[in-house]
Formats: structure tokens, C-alpha cells, sequence
């Protein structure tokens, strides 16, 4: 390689990027080094990974509970809402919001009962002051496409966790006179959520997994700025190893929190 003057090594981390990082909350200047670049697109990385991790597991938990339900409407609902999500790519899913949130929503200078929506689809939700947006629509695709998407494999997690519970939990709460409310909060679902913790653990490391595909909409995460760092620098290798690193890191540190967060739970439980 030496030959043929082609440089190799991790050395280029150091070398101004000469490029710049569209949105994100690390701020960031063409003059600055490649490896705080690297760093800024884990900071988005991590900024869309969070909110879609909460996101799915409110609403998988909503959606799992609802396919156990007595209703038939809201039990098929869910049943649907499941089956279509998870059968549609995940990649289509995201082009799809990304789709919405900039060519179907009106316009954010366009009258009309839809200005704050188109506020945020056109031009972001900006906090008025400098900085430009803080929610661009790529942001929002991404967040909503991740979360949607994993919302329908935690739904199924959670019910089948419900499911597990012993029906001997459920005749004891029948026989004490407990609401249907109160016996779900207080009996049901926290057995159901610590049998749940484990396999949740994977379905949000595969969400952090998932959200590389961010690059296919414009959002700079991680993935995206070692393409651009890839043109710049011309060391693929390199880059393709810092990537895969950083994404281990990150799948090893949710495991970890839900390790925690799993021997807590089974610890005041008894």
C-alpha cells in the first residue's frame, strides 16, 4: 500500500474533516478533526435512539395489552397493527414518514388548521432563536419510523409476558374484588414486564442496530458521516472498523442497563 501511495492507520482521525454536520447538538466546523465527528454522529446517533426507544415501548405496550383484550374491534386492531409493521421493511417504513412529514403536509407558510404540523414537516420545530431547527424532518422519520417499527415486536413481548403470568395471580386478584384496573397495574404487568425485561433487551439493542439505516433518509448519524469520512479520507477500512466498534459499544452498554435494570426488577420482586 506504501507502494502505491495509499495511507493507512488511524492517524487521519486527527486531520481536519472539511466537512460540515447539517444538524445535531454537538457543534461541529469543517476545521475540526475527523474522530469529533465521528463523535458528533454518535451524539445523533444516540439523540434519535432514545426518544424512539421510549416511544416504542409506551406504545408496544398499549398495542400488546390491546391484542389480549376482550374486544374483538381492539383486539384486531392490534392484531393488524402488528402483522402489517412488522411485514413492511423497516427501510420503506422510514422513506414512507419521511414521505409524509415533507410532501403530504402542508407547507409551513401555507394557511391553515395544519401550521404547527407543517411547521414542524417543512422547517423543523425551531425554538425561535439561532441554531436553526431542532427537529428536522429527517430527525422525526427516523424517530417515529424506529419506533413504530419496534413497537410491534415489543407488543408481542408484552403479551406474551401477560400470558406467562400464572393464573393463580389472576383467581387471587379476582377473589380480593380488584378492578380490572387496579388488578392489571398492580398484579399483571409488573410479573408480566419482569418476564418481559429479557427479551426486550434484544428488540432495543436491534433498534439501535436499526437506526444506521438513517443514512437512506439524510440524517447524519453515525453511519452517515463515516460515508462522508470514507470520500474524504479514502480510508474505508478504517472507518468501517471505528463503526463497528462504536456500534458494539453501544449494543454491549443497552445490554448491560437492561442486565441492571433486569436483576433490579427481580431483586423488589421477590
Amino acid at each position: 500500500m506504501r507502494a502505491r501511495g495509499i495511507r493507512s492507520g488511524f492517524d487521519f482521525l486527527l486531520d481536519p474533516a472539511g466537512f460540515d454536520i447539517g444538524e445535531g447538538w454537538l457543534a461541529f466546523e469543517p476545521s475540526q478533526p475527523y474522530w469529533r465527528a465521528f463523535l458528533a454522529g454518535l451524539v445523533n446517533t444516540i439523540r434519535a435512539a432514545v426518544p424512539a426507544l421510549v416511544g416504542c415501548s409506551l406504545l408496544g405496550l398499549l398495542v400488546g395489552v390491546g391484542r389480549l383484550s376482550s374486544n374483538p374491534l381492539v383486539r384486531g386492531a392490534c392484531r393488524a397493527w402488528i402483522e402489517v409493521v412488522r411485514n413492511v421493511p423497516l427501510l420503506l417504513q422510514l422513506l414512507a414518514w419521511y414521505l409524509v412529514l415533507t410532501e403530504f403536509l402542508p407547507g409551513a407558510d401555507e394557511p391553515g388548521g395544519w401550521a404547527g404540523i407543517a411547521q414542524w414537516s417543512k422547517a423543523g420545530l425551531a425554538l425561535g432563536g439561532e441554531g436553526g431547527p431542532l427537529l428536522s424532518p429527517e430527525y422525526l422519520a427516523l424517530v417515529i419510523g424506529l419506533a413504530v417499527y419496534t413497537s410491534a415486536y415489543v407488543a408481542e413481548v408484552v403479551r406474551a409476558g401477560v400470558q406467562a403470568v400464572p393464573a393463580g395471580q389472576w383467581e387471587a386478584a379476582a377473589a380480593l374484588g380488584l378492578p380490572a384496573r387496579v388488578e392489571w397495574r398492580e398484579v399483571v404487568l409488573p410479573q408480566a414486564m419482569r418476564l418481559a425485561i429479557p427479551p426486550l433487551a434484544n428488540q432495543y439493542i436491534n433498534l439501535v442496530k436499526n437506526s444506521s439505516l438513517a443514512v437512506a433518509i439524510g440524517y447524519p448519524d453515525l453511519v452517515s458521516i463515516a460515508n462522508t469520512a470514507i470520500n474524504q479520507s479514502g480510508r474505508a477500512v478504517e472507518c468501517i472498523a471505528v463503526l463497528a466498534a462504536v456500534y458494539l459499544l453501544l449494543s454491549l452498554s443497552t445490554a448491560f442497563g437492561m442486565d441492571r435494570f433486569n436483576r433490579r426488577a427481580l431483586r423488589h420482586g421477590g
